[in-house]
Protein backbone atom coordinates (compact mmCIF):
# COMPACT_ATOMS: atom_id res chain seq x y z
CA UNK A 1 0.00 0.00 0.00
CA UNK A 2 1.73 2.75 -0.97
CA UNK A 3 1.77 6.43 1.58
CA UNK A 4 -0.72 8.09 -0.09
CA UNK A 5 -3.52 5.33 0.39
CA UNK A 6 -2.58 4.87 4.19
CA UNK A 7 -3.14 8.38 4.82
CA UNK A 8 -6.26 7.78 2.71
CA UNK A 9 -7.14 5.17 5.13
CA UNK A 10 -6.44 6.57 8.35
CA UNK A 11 -8.36 9.45 7.65
CA UNK A 12 -11.19 7.42 6.68
CA UNK A 13 -11.52 5.38 9.96
CA UNK A 14 -11.01 8.37 12.07
CA UNK A 15 -13.85 10.04 10.53
CA UNK A 16 -16.15 6.67 11.55
CA UNK A 17 -16.13 5.43 7.59
CA UNK A 18 -16.37 1.75 7.27
CA UNK A 19 -13.13 0.25 5.33
CA UNK A 20 -13.58 -2.02 3.04
CA UNK A 21 -13.38 -5.11 5.33
CA UNK A 22 -15.69 -4.14 7.85
CA UNK A 23 -18.08 -3.23 4.54
CA UNK A 24 -17.33 -6.94 3.44
CA UNK A 25 -17.62 -8.31 6.64
CA UNK A 26 -21.18 -7.19 6.85
CA UNK A 27 -22.40 -8.53 3.44
CA UNK A 28 -23.36 -11.64 4.87
CA UNK A 29 -25.07 -10.54 7.78
CA UNK A 30 -27.40 -7.71 5.44
CA UNK A 31 -28.37 -10.31 2.66
CA UNK A 32 -29.78 -12.85 5.82
CA UNK A 33 -31.46 -9.64 7.09
CA UNK A 34 -32.94 -9.37 3.44
CA UNK A 35 -33.48 -13.33 2.98
CA UNK A 36 -35.89 -12.90 6.17
CA UNK A 37 -37.83 -9.49 5.30
CA UNK A 38 -38.68 -10.60 2.26
CA UNK A 39 -41.44 -13.20 2.72
CA UNK A 40 -42.76 -11.32 5.08
CA UNK A 41 -43.13 -8.48 3.36
CA UNK A 42 -44.58 -11.07 0.69
CA UNK A 43 -47.04 -12.19 2.56
CA UNK A 44 -48.23 -8.62 4.13
CA UNK A 45 -46.82 -6.19 2.32
CA UNK A 46 -48.60 -4.18 5.02
CA UNK A 47 -45.75 -4.33 7.06
CA UNK A 48 -43.53 -2.27 4.92
CA UNK A 49 -45.78 0.66 6.01
CA UNK A 50 -44.50 3.16 8.85
CA UNK A 51 -46.44 1.56 11.38
CA UNK A 52 -45.91 -2.33 9.93
CA UNK A 53 -42.05 -1.85 10.99
CA UNK A 54 -42.87 0.00 13.87
CA UNK A 55 -44.51 -3.40 15.28
CA UNK A 56 -42.01 -5.56 13.23
CA UNK A 57 -38.94 -4.10 15.02
CA UNK A 58 -40.96 -3.33 18.45
CA UNK A 59 -38.92 -5.60 20.53
CA UNK A 60 -35.51 -5.08 18.52
CA UNK A 61 -34.15 -2.42 20.63
CA UNK A 62 -33.72 -4.11 23.69
CA UNK A 63 -32.44 -7.14 21.66
CA UNK A 64 -30.19 -5.08 20.09
CA UNK A 65 -28.50 -3.56 23.40
CA UNK A 66 -27.83 -7.06 24.67
CA UNK A 67 -26.72 -8.13 22.02
CA UNK A 68 -23.75 -5.02 22.30
CA UNK A 69 -23.47 -6.56 25.91
CA UNK A 70 -22.41 -9.59 25.19
CA UNK A 71 -20.26 -7.97 22.15
CA UNK A 72 -18.26 -6.29 24.96
CA UNK A 73 -17.36 -9.68 26.66
CA UNK A 74 -16.42 -11.24 23.52
CA UNK A 75 -14.13 -8.54 22.26
CA UNK A 76 -11.89 -9.36 25.40
CA UNK A 77 -12.19 -12.95 24.45
CA UNK A 78 -14.49 -14.41 27.25
CA UNK A 79 -17.91 -15.25 26.98
CA UNK A 80 -21.26 -14.42 29.36
CA UNK A 81 -23.60 -16.77 30.10
CA UNK A 82 -25.94 -14.37 32.47
CA UNK A 83 -26.53 -11.59 30.17
CA UNK A 84 -30.03 -12.44 29.71
CA UNK A 85 -30.59 -13.41 33.93
CA UNK A 86 -28.61 -10.02 34.35
CA UNK A 87 -31.70 -8.11 32.22
CA UNK A 88 -34.44 -9.86 34.04
CA UNK A 89 -33.02 -8.88 37.57
CA UNK A 90 -32.56 -5.33 36.10
CA UNK A 91 -36.65 -5.32 34.55
CA UNK A 92 -37.34 -6.09 37.84
CA UNK A 93 -35.64 -3.62 39.97
CA UNK A 94 -36.89 -1.12 37.25
CA UNK A 95 -40.91 -2.27 38.09
CA UNK A 96 -40.32 -2.39 41.85
CA UNK A 97 -37.70 0.05 43.05
CA UNK A 98 -37.52 2.86 40.54
CA UNK A 99 -41.22 3.69 40.82
CA UNK A 100 -41.48 3.55 44.49
CA UNK A 101 -38.20 4.35 45.73
CA UNK A 102 -35.59 5.86 43.21
CA UNK A 103 -32.63 6.24 45.12
CA UNK A 104 -32.82 2.55 45.94
CA UNK A 105 -33.16 1.36 42.49
CA UNK A 106 -30.64 3.45 40.81
CA UNK A 107 -28.07 2.27 43.78
CA UNK A 108 -29.15 -1.58 43.51
CA UNK A 109 -28.53 -0.34 39.43
CA UNK A 110 -25.01 1.10 40.07
CA UNK A 111 -24.27 -1.63 42.18
CA UNK A 112 -24.76 -3.89 39.78
CA UNK A 113 -22.39 -2.37 37.61
CA UNK A 114 -19.64 -2.52 39.95
CA UNK A 115 -20.36 -6.45 40.78
CA UNK A 116 -20.20 -6.84 36.83
CA UNK A 117 -16.39 -5.16 36.55
CA UNK A 118 -15.17 -6.78 39.17
CA UNK A 119 -16.57 -10.15 38.01
CA UNK A 120 -14.46 -8.86 34.87
CA UNK A 121 -11.55 -8.38 36.66
CA UNK A 122 -11.63 -11.45 39.00
CA UNK A 123 -11.66 -13.57 35.81
CA UNK A 124 -8.40 -11.94 34.03
CA UNK A 125 -6.84 -11.50 38.02
CA UNK A 126 -7.15 -15.73 38.89
CA UNK A 127 -7.28 -16.99 34.86
CA UNK A 128 -10.77 -18.37 35.71
CA UNK A 129 -12.92 -19.28 32.85
CA UNK A 130 -15.71 -16.62 32.23
CA UNK A 131 -18.48 -19.77 31.14
CA UNK A 132 -17.66 -21.41 34.37
CA UNK A 133 -18.37 -17.57 36.28
CA UNK A 134 -20.90 -16.34 34.19
CA UNK A 135 -22.92 -19.61 34.23
CA UNK A 136 -22.87 -19.15 38.31
CA UNK A 137 -23.38 -15.72 38.19
CA UNK A 138 -26.96 -16.17 36.02
CA UNK A 139 -27.89 -18.19 38.86
CA UNK A 140 -27.01 -15.47 41.37
CA UNK A 141 -28.70 -12.60 39.45
CA UNK A 142 -31.91 -15.03 38.99
CA UNK A 143 -32.65 -15.92 42.64
CA UNK A 144 -32.18 -12.09 42.86
CA UNK A 145 -35.15 -11.40 40.71
CA UNK A 146 -37.15 -14.63 42.18
CA UNK A 147 -36.87 -12.56 45.42
CA UNK A 148 -37.44 -9.40 44.48
CA UNK A 149 -40.89 -10.05 42.15
CA UNK A 150 -41.76 -13.89 42.91
CA UNK A 151 -44.87 -12.99 40.71
CA UNK A 152 -44.70 -11.41 36.97
CA UNK A 153 -46.17 -7.61 37.81
CA UNK A 154 -44.84 -4.35 38.55
CA UNK A 155 -45.43 -0.85 37.35
CA UNK A 156 -43.02 0.49 34.74
CA UNK A 157 -41.60 4.77 35.19
CA UNK A 158 -43.70 6.59 33.25
CA UNK A 159 -40.20 8.06 31.69
CA UNK A 160 -39.58 5.18 30.31
CA UNK A 161 -42.44 4.33 28.43
CA UNK A 162 -42.50 7.92 27.25
CA UNK A 163 -38.90 6.68 25.85
CA UNK A 164 -39.94 4.29 24.30
CA UNK A 165 -42.94 5.08 22.90
CA UNK A 166 -41.59 8.36 21.31
CA UNK A 167 -42.88 8.47 17.96
CA UNK A 168 -39.95 9.62 15.40
CA UNK A 169 -41.46 11.38 12.16
CA UNK A 170 -41.21 9.33 8.71
CA UNK A 171 -38.87 6.57 9.69
CA UNK A 172 -39.99 4.30 12.59
CA UNK A 173 -38.68 4.62 16.08
CA UNK A 174 -36.97 1.30 16.55
CA UNK A 175 -35.13 1.38 13.22
CA UNK A 176 -34.10 4.75 14.91
CA UNK A 177 -32.39 3.94 17.77
CA UNK A 178 -31.00 0.83 16.83
CA UNK A 179 -28.83 2.99 14.54
CA UNK A 180 -27.75 5.35 16.99
CA UNK A 181 -26.62 2.27 19.36
CA UNK A 182 -24.91 0.54 16.17
CA UNK A 183 -23.13 3.58 15.55
CA UNK A 184 -22.25 4.53 19.12
CA UNK A 185 -20.78 1.31 19.49
CA UNK A 186 -18.81 1.03 16.47
CA UNK A 187 -17.25 4.71 17.07
CA UNK A 188 -16.63 3.61 20.88
CA UNK A 189 -15.11 0.43 19.98
CA UNK A 190 -13.83 0.43 16.74
CA UNK A 191 -12.71 3.99 15.89
CA UNK A 192 -11.61 5.29 19.43
CA UNK A 193 -8.24 4.88 21.02
CA UNK A 194 -9.75 3.88 24.45
CA UNK A 195 -11.77 1.15 21.97
CA UNK A 196 -9.04 0.08 20.55
CA UNK A 197 -7.07 -0.22 23.93
CA UNK A 198 -9.70 -1.92 25.00
CA UNK A 199 -10.52 -4.56 22.43
CA UNK A 200 -6.46 -5.20 22.53
CA UNK A 201 -7.17 -7.32 25.98
CA UNK A 202 -8.57 -10.10 24.03
CA UNK A 203 -6.81 -9.43 21.04
CA UNK A 204 -3.63 -9.18 21.96
CA UNK A 205 -3.00 -8.53 25.79
CA UNK A 206 0.89 -8.73 25.80
CA UNK A 207 0.60 -5.76 23.36
CA UNK A 208 -1.12 -4.53 26.29
CA UNK A 209 1.25 -5.52 29.15
CA UNK A 210 4.21 -4.17 27.16
CA UNK A 211 2.74 -0.70 26.18
CA UNK A 212 2.36 0.09 29.97
CA UNK A 213 -1.63 -0.99 30.04
CA UNK A 214 -3.67 -3.19 32.47
CA UNK A 215 -5.35 -6.38 31.04
CA UNK A 216 -7.42 -6.38 34.72
CA UNK A 217 -8.15 -3.00 34.32
CA UNK A 218 -9.12 -3.65 30.88
CA UNK A 219 -11.59 -6.39 31.32
CA UNK A 220 -12.59 -4.64 33.99
CA UNK A 221 -13.79 -1.70 31.89
CA UNK A 222 -15.50 -3.75 29.56
CA UNK A 223 -17.76 -5.90 31.95
CA UNK A 224 -18.42 -3.38 33.47
CA UNK A 225 -19.79 -1.49 30.16
CA UNK A 226 -21.68 -4.63 29.01
CA UNK A 227 -23.71 -3.62 32.86
CA UNK A 228 -24.47 -1.05 31.32
CA UNK A 229 -25.78 -2.00 28.13
CA UNK A 230 -27.80 -4.59 30.38
CA UNK A 231 -29.10 -1.91 32.33
CA UNK A 232 -30.17 -0.06 29.09
CA UNK A 233 -31.61 -3.24 27.87
CA UNK A 234 -33.87 -4.19 30.48
CA UNK A 235 -35.40 -0.64 30.41
CA UNK A 236 -36.16 -0.54 26.96
CA UNK A 237 -37.83 -4.23 27.45
CA UNK A 238 -39.48 -3.04 30.42
CA UNK A 239 -40.85 0.00 28.44
CA UNK A 240 -42.38 -1.89 26.00
CA UNK A 241 -43.70 -4.35 28.27
CA UNK A 242 -44.74 -2.14 30.82
CA UNK A 243 -44.28 -5.17 33.42
CA UNK A 244 -41.69 -7.50 34.36
CA UNK A 245 -40.79 -11.53 35.75
CA UNK A 246 -37.73 -13.28 36.78
CA UNK A 247 -37.21 -14.83 33.43
CA UNK A 248 -38.35 -12.35 31.16
CA UNK A 249 -34.63 -12.02 29.35
CA UNK A 250 -33.55 -15.32 29.69
CA UNK A 251 -33.31 -16.24 26.09
CA UNK A 252 -31.13 -13.11 25.25
CA UNK A 253 -28.55 -14.74 26.61
CA UNK A 254 -28.21 -17.35 23.50
CA UNK A 255 -29.62 -14.40 20.95
CA UNK A 256 -27.09 -12.23 22.15
CA UNK A 257 -24.34 -14.65 21.34
CA UNK A 258 -25.66 -15.96 18.24
CA UNK A 259 -26.25 -12.23 17.08
CA UNK A 260 -22.73 -10.97 17.66
CA UNK A 261 -21.44 -14.22 15.50
CA UNK A 262 -24.16 -13.92 12.85
CA UNK A 263 -23.11 -10.15 12.48
CA UNK A 264 -18.92 -10.88 11.83
CA UNK A 265 -17.96 -11.53 15.04
CA UNK A 266 -16.13 -14.62 16.29
CA UNK A 267 -14.50 -16.04 19.79
CA UNK A 268 -11.25 -14.79 19.39
CA UNK A 269 -10.98 -11.28 21.08
CA UNK A 270 -10.99 -8.26 19.59
CA UNK A 271 -12.85 -9.88 16.68
CA UNK A 272 -16.20 -7.86 16.45
CA UNK A 273 -18.60 -5.61 14.80
CA UNK A 274 -21.84 -3.69 16.50
CA UNK A 275 -22.80 -2.71 13.05
CA UNK A 276 -23.08 -6.36 12.09
CA UNK A 277 -24.07 -7.27 15.76
CA UNK A 278 -27.05 -5.06 15.64
CA UNK A 279 -28.63 -6.71 12.10
CA UNK A 280 -27.60 -9.69 13.91
CA UNK A 281 -30.35 -9.31 16.29
CA UNK A 282 -32.87 -7.71 14.42
CA UNK A 283 -32.49 -11.03 11.96
CA UNK A 284 -32.96 -13.40 14.84
CA UNK A 285 -35.82 -11.18 16.33
CA UNK A 286 -37.68 -10.50 12.97
CA UNK A 287 -37.58 -14.64 12.49
CA UNK A 288 -38.84 -15.13 15.63
CA UNK A 289 -41.81 -12.14 14.90
CA UNK A 290 -42.45 -14.21 11.52
CA UNK A 291 -42.96 -17.70 12.88
CA UNK A 292 -45.36 -15.78 15.27
CA UNK A 293 -47.09 -14.10 12.67
CA UNK A 294 -47.64 -17.63 11.31
CA UNK A 295 -49.10 -18.67 14.29
CA UNK A 296 -46.27 -21.73 14.58
CA UNK A 297 -45.18 -22.84 18.34
CA UNK A 298 -42.86 -21.03 19.99
CA UNK A 299 -40.54 -24.27 19.84
CA UNK A 300 -39.55 -23.78 16.40
CA UNK A 301 -38.98 -20.11 16.94
CA UNK A 302 -35.71 -21.23 18.53
CA UNK A 303 -34.81 -23.82 15.59
CA UNK A 304 -35.46 -21.08 12.69
CA UNK A 305 -33.02 -18.89 15.01
CA UNK A 306 -30.56 -22.11 14.99
CA UNK A 307 -30.73 -22.89 11.54
CA UNK A 308 -30.32 -19.22 10.45
CA UNK A 309 -26.51 -19.04 12.30
CA UNK A 310 -25.30 -22.31 11.29
CA UNK A 311 -26.07 -21.61 7.59
CA UNK A 312 -24.93 -18.51 8.17
CA UNK A 313 -22.12 -19.61 9.56
CA UNK A 314 -21.33 -22.31 6.80
CA UNK A 315 -21.58 -19.38 3.79
CA UNK A 316 -18.97 -17.93 6.18
CA UNK A 317 -16.19 -20.64 6.14
CA UNK A 318 -17.31 -21.25 2.30
CA UNK A 319 -16.51 -17.69 1.33
CA UNK A 320 -13.10 -18.00 3.80
CA UNK A 321 -12.16 -21.13 1.94
CA UNK A 322 -12.98 -19.87 -1.67
CA UNK A 323 -10.94 -16.36 -1.10
CA UNK A 324 -8.22 -18.40 0.28
CA UNK A 325 -8.31 -20.61 -2.87
CA UNK A 326 -8.34 -17.23 -4.90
Amino acid sequence: MSATSAATATARRRMGVLSRHEIQTLLLPMATLAVVLAPIFWINPNTMSYFGLGLLLNLAVPMILASMAQLCIIAVNDLDLSIGAFISLVSCIAVTWLPERPLLGVAALVACVLLYAAIGALVELFDLPSIVVTLGLSFVWGGWALILLPMPGGATPQWIQDVMNLAIPVIPTPIVYAALIALCAHWFLMRSSIGARLRGAGGNPKAIVRSGGSVVRAKALMYGLAGVLGILSALTLVGITTSADANIAQRYTLISIAAVILGGGSFIGGKVSPIGAMLGAITLGIAASFLSFLNIAPKWQIGLQGAILIIVLSMRILLSARGERQ
